[in-house]
C-alpha cells in the first residue's frame, strides 16, 4: 500500500460498465514525511474519502478486492483514510 492525498475528483457521464456506481479521485503520492513523490493518479474509492485527505492505496488486481462480489475494473482503489503518521528513522 502507498501513502496519497486527495488532490481532486473525476467526473465521468460515461464510465465502463462496473464503475457506474464508483467514485474516481485525483490522487497524489506521498512519501512518509508527506513529500509528493511521482506523478498524480486516479483511484477509485473504497472509503469515502475526501479533498486534502491523506489516504492509503493500493495498486493491481488487489484495489479490485473491496468492491467484491461486483467485478469493478480498476487499477488502483483508495483502501483507507489516515488518521495519525509517525515516523521514526534509525539514527
Amino acid at each position: 500500500m502507498y501513502l496519497g492525498r486527495v488532490v481532486g475528483r473525476v467526473w465521468a457521464t460515461v464510465k465502463a460498465p462496473g464503475l457506474e456506481t464508483q467514485r474516481m479521485l485525483v490522487v497524489q503520492p506521498l512519501t512518509p514525511e508527506l513529500e509528493p513523490t511521482g506523478k498524480q493518479l486516479i483511484c477509485t474509492d473504497a472509503t469515502g474519502a475526501g479533498a486534502g485527505e491523506i489516504v492509503y492505496w493500493c495498486g493491481g488486481k488487489e484495489s479490485s478486492f473491496p468492491f467484491l462480489p461486483a467485478e469493478v475494473p480498476t487499477n488502483t482503489t483508495i483502501v483507507g483514510i489516515v488518521d495519525e503518521i509517525d515516523v521514526r528513522r534509525p539514527e
